[in-house]
């Protein structure tokens, strides 16, 4: 249990996705709007991924489930969380992780060579 618990923190998405769950509900379209580089397809797959490790749980009301963290069911590490969502470093850090598993075209300048004669 505490490995599945772990192998669900050590994605820096998954991580993302509870500190927006941590203290209050967040349809998967409010996540999705928070991380919009990712896709809803993305979100909704780290989501089931949360889901089955237990440490969301989801509410459905209407055509809408309702995701929020389980604080109880991360134990230990949930104090170690709420600490780096806290501290400026982390949020570099995230940032910077964020970027570097993020698919498709990098963002940025592009170098572009002289086009053949």
């Amino acid at each position: 249990m505490v490995s599945t618990i772990l192998d669900a923190i050590a994605s820096p998405r998954r991580r993302e996705i509870l500190r927006l769950t941590w203290s209050e509900e967040q349809t998967a379209g409010a996540i999705h709007r928070a991380m919009p580089d990712v896709t809803f397809g993305a979100i909704s797959l780290q989501l089931r991924l949360l889901l089955k490790a237990g440490v969301v749980e989801a509410r459905a009301e209407r055509r809408n489930r309702f995701y929020r963290a389980r604080r109880e069911a991360i134990g230990a590490a949930a104090e170690i969380l709420e600490q780096m969502w806290d501290d400026s470093l982390w949020k570099l850090k995230l940032a910077a992780e964020l970027a570097e598993t993020r698919r498709g075209p990098k963002s940025g300048p592009r170098h572009v060579g002289k086009a053949a004669s």
